[in-house]
């Protein structure tokens, strides 16, 4: 298997029967076999062919998760073109039209939810020849075409000039380009990364040593479909073992389609489901909230429920290990009367999720461990098309990024290059067939990024004794002390946030400084409450209460390192002396989170770098400052 087109056809003829693709478009779902998703992928295919499409062409797709997503792409790679996939997210017109003008795309496809930001930069993509549409449109320029009538020429086509059709499939080779994948619109010069048809294949066989997908499985792939994760590990991989894959249904706006994700659980009952860090974070809280409505007994229940797991769980490696087997029938309690209804909420037959970012916290990690659906974290990144390493239901440690898939070759690098031992930290740097063959048009960035088949991945780590991955963030966001040392603030961040109920969204931050400093977004109803309850805040006045509440949040954050329930293993010196508390959340529309909800530091430095400077200066030190106060009086008052 070599090409994503041997993939598909092997498992066409192995699976013809079987459901590949699900989706509601109405009130119910509804399912295409493996065969029938050929058979419209060739129609579309040989219409693209008979409109002109030509081997090396670039087609730029942007579309939510659908049907017509897998079977556009499918078709592209069929004529031997190139799918330049482009994110929903994306809102700024002109980063849309970079990609498009930058991949030197001919061709667009598109659907209804993004016709307009298509229409709106139309006559600004010299390049591109024509606009496909996947839903009908009331009315269609003349360089303007319908799916439907892409399917009845290509119905012609393949009647005509079958034999072309053919040859041209058969000469799709595995070093031919499938893919330009554009990093994150987050920065002014996103890079294109080229993945070819062999980078595909052979990350789905490596990823499929760790991950056991039966043919009866599916996944309701509830990520953006042009996600690099989601593409290999939710779409391909599901293709090469026969499975089926299930699609969000769209709403009316991404809101809509966001809450249907509930719903439309319940309604496939999926056997796998991937996430990432944020859709984790809003899971637990939904299940937290839930079990909180139901009263303070159910409450109590999970907690001890969960405490209990927890203990007899472990690391997940050594779970009911010595005497923790004494905790399996009591585990087991709490599975019945518990936690398998919770798993009902998630449709009753999940296994397990696989989560893509590497910096999962551990206490999540436990939480779905613990409620019979592990989060099985791994690591990744688009240049390796994307999975690296895994954790497996067969092979797991909570709290690293798993083992290596295979094979794959890997070295942990100092600053100068050489190899560190086992246990030491430095850059992770790995080789193997899923690693790219270049940025497209951009020679200096592939230069500094591949170095002899070697992917220096930007991010730090280390492997332990047990050859676990452990991932702990990436270079460039190192916080840097006037004396040199570095540190890594993600994991500070997370439990920050995940620890601090006032805490909503936190950025730490030092560059070479005398001390850290944090760019906090805080919880308005958790605020509220606490300076609305407080006994010392009753008959004092607003001033007072936010003056109160900043005192009591900088306790908080310096004490979150001592003994107790929160205790942390990172040295103090990177805790916030200082913060500033920001009106503004970070989010996709301000550029400050990315397509995956990570935190964009170089945006958020860039747009804060007045109030950076402030938070070093006497007056920004002392955390009662004016500007805090101002921003905790309007939480109060509004």
């Amino acid at each position: 298997m070599q090409t994503i087109i041997q993939l598909f056809e092997d498992s066409v003829k192995k699976h013809a029967g079987n459901p590949l693709l699900r989706e509601k478009r109405t009130t119910n779902y509804e399912s295409i076999t493996y065969q029938e998703t050929q058979d419209l992928v060739y129609r579309f295919a040989a219409g693209l062919m008979s409109l002109g499409v030509e081997k090396a062409d670039k087609i730029s797709l942007i579309s939510e998760g659908r049907n017509d997503w897998l079977i556009s792409e499918l078709a592209i790679l069929y004529c031997g073109a190139v799918n330049v996939p482009l994110s929903v997210k994306l809102i700024d017109a002109s980063e849309i039209k970079f990609r498009i003008n930058h991949s030197e795309s001919k061709y667009i496809i598109v659907s209804n939810g993004q016709a307009k930001k298509i229409r709106d930069i139309r006559s600004d993509c010299p390049l591109v020849e024509r606009i496909i549409y996947l839903d009908a449109q009331d009315y269609y320029n003349d360089d303007e075409i319908y799916k439907e009538s892409i399917y009845e020429i290509g119905d012609a086509f393949l009647a005509t000039r079958g034999s072309d059709f053919e040859k041209r499939k058969e000469g799709i080779k595995p070093n031919d380009y499938a893919n330009i994948c554009y990093t994150s619109g987050t920065t002014a010069d996103p890079k294109g990364i080229i993945l070819t048809h062999r980078n595909y294949t052979a990350n789905v066989e490596q990823a499929c040593t760790l991950m056991t997908i039966p043919q009866d499985y599916c996944n309701l792939l509830i990520l953006p479909w042009d996600h690099s994760f989601a593409h290999t590990a939710g779409l391909y991989s599901f293709i090469y073992k026969g499975a089926s894959i299930a699609s969000v249904q769209s709403g009316k706006s991404a809101l809509d389609t966001i809450k249907n994700i509930p719903i439309n659980i319940k309604e496939v009952q999926p056997n796998l489901i991937l996430s990432v860090p944020a859709l984790a974070k809003n899971f637990k809280k939904n299940v937290e909230k839930n079990i909180r409505n139901k009263g303070k007994v159910a409450e109590m229940m999970l907690n001890i429920g969960l405490k209990t797991a927890y203990l007899y769980n472990a690391e997940g490696w050594n779970k009911g290990k010595g005497l923790r087997f004494l905790l399996k029938p009591l585990v087991n309690l709490f599975d019945t009367i518990l936690f398998s209804k919770i798993r009902e909420g998630f449709g009753g037959k999940l296994d397990f999720f696989i989560g893509g970012g590497a910096l999962l916290d551990i206490d999540l990690q436990k939480f779905f461990y613990a409620i019979g659906i592990p989060m099985m974290q791994g690591y990744g990144l688009s240049e390796a098309s994307p999975v690296i390493s895994s954790n497996a239901l067969h092979k797991h440690k909570l709290g690293s990024s798993g083992s290596l898939v295979s094979p794959m070759e890997i070295k942990i690098l100092d600053s100068e290059a050489r190899e560190l031992p086992i246990g030491e930290k430095g850059e992770i740097v790995v080789k193997g067939e899923n690693v790219m063959i270049a940025y497209w048009r951009n020679e200096t960035a592939t230069a500094e990024t591949i170095t002899n088949g070697w992917l220096h991945t930007g991010d730090m780590g280390y492997l332990d004794k047990d050859d676990y991955l452990h991932v702990v963030g990436r270079f460039k966001s190192l916080l840097i002390g006037n004396d040199g040392e570095k540190y890594s603030p993600e994991g500070i961040e997370e439990q920050l946030t995940e620890h601090l109920p006032f805490i909503d969204q936190v950025m730490l931050y030092n560059n070479q400084n005398a001390y850290t400093i944090g760019l906090l977004v805080l919880n308005k109803e958790a605020v509220r409450y606490f300076v609305n309850h407080h006994k010392h805040h009753q008959v004092q006045s607003i001033e007072e209460k936010s003056k109160h509440f900043l005192f009591h949040l900088q306790n908080e954050i310096q004490h979150i390192n001592k003994t107790g329930k929160h205790k942390l293993v990172f040295p103090e010196r990177w805790l916030p002396s200082s913060f500033l508390i920001l009106e503004e959340s970070f989010t996709e529309q301000n550029r400050m989170l990315n397509s995956t909800m990570k935190m964009v530091r170089g945006k958020i430095t860039e747009r804060y770098c007045i109030e950076i400077e402030y938070l070093y200066k006497p007056e920004g030190k002392f955390v009662v400052n004016e500007k805090n106060i101002i921003v905790i009086k309007k939480m109060i008052e509004n």
